[in-house]
């Protein structure tokens, strides 16, 4: 059975080498000398061969002489490991996986990341752009540490908590003649051609839902989406945030009757504790978004 080595009793070897006796160690390392020799002499009875010559006021055996290096290594491995472990506790250093859905990428994420990088320039990130159901599969199954989203129902294994909503608007070509008004209701839209997408759930159980269930079209692609909206092929609805705000060719109508939001909230799997690096994030996402509206 191998020795346990003491690292302070290694510390306590180096000391004396370094200081070149044993007085002098004992004042660096704060012990009376006889509590140092004691230390120094159990170290060499678990190796079962003297460190220090007797009598030779620190002067190395030959087996002291190989044990020196090997000490030292130790003890800077030790440091190393010790420092990386609290930094980790910390949060000082670790990498965060994050799943958001494609609108939240694009418009909020860029400059909270680098709000967060210049805050914590030792953590490393992974952004994931996925759609909403996607992002709550990555977050319950251990792919991502935290997701940003919309949640159609609730989770039990996710904790969801809300962080601001996202006004849904119909959106339509310039040239169509409801591009120009402030806003708009349901009733408005009746005969339109209405161009579903992932987010038209959201009128499901309000009084437009009609609209959806006479939709003849569904397009989840946003590229595609916008290029049949480009085209004058009909309008759709959208949340705000998806909205191509850059876009000259499309017009973005609030809808006011129904007044239909999208909540969108910060997803955890509940079973499962955040590491470090990730609930600094957890924390920094609420701060800069709880509450807010977009």
């Amino acid at each position: 059975m191998l020795p346990e080595l003491k690292i302070q009793q290694l510390r306590y070897v180096i000391a004396v080498v370094d200081e070149g006796g044993f007085n002098a160690a004992a004042k660096r390392v704060f012990r009376s000398q006889p509590a140092l020799s004691m230390a120094v002499r159990e170290l060499e009875q678990r190796l079962g061969q003297n460190i220090f010559e007797r009598g030779g006021k620190g002067q190395l055996t030959p087996f002291g002489k190989f044990c020196l290096p090997r000490f030292r290594e130790l003890l800077g491995q030790h440091g190393r490991l010790v420092k990386d472990l609290v930094n980790q506790a910390d949060g000082k250093q670790g990498h965060v996986h994050i799943a958001t859905v494609p609108s939240v990428a694009t418009r909020i994420m860029p400059p909270l990341l680098a709000e967060f990088i210049d805050q914590f320039p030792n953590l490393t990130i992974s952004l994931h752009d996925e759609n909403a159901h996607y992002v709550c599969q990555m977050v319950a199954h251990g792919e991502v540490d935290l997701g940003i989203t919309s949640l159609w129902q609730g989770e039990d294994e996710l904790d969801y908590t809300h962080l601001f909503e996202d006004k849904v608007g119909v959106v339509c070509h310039r040239s169509h003649p409801l591009a120009n008004r402030s806003s708009i209701d349901w009733r408005s839209l009746q005969g339109e051609k209405l161009i579903r997408n992932g987010t038209s759930r959201l009128l499901m159980g309000t009084e437009a839902s009609a609209l959806v269930e006479n939709s003849a079209f569904y397009i989840s692609n946003m590229i595609s989406l916008i290029a049949m909206l480009e085209a004058g092929a009909g309008i759709t609805t959208l949340p705000q945030l998806a909205f191509p705000e850059n876009n000259q060719n499309l017009s973005f109508i609030p809808l006011q009757e129904p007044d239909v939001v999208r909540r969108i909230g910060l997803v955890k799997a509940s079973n499962c504790t955040l590491s470090p690096a990730a609930q600094i994030m957890d924390a920094f996402l609420l701060k800069s978004l709880r509450g807010g509206e977009k």
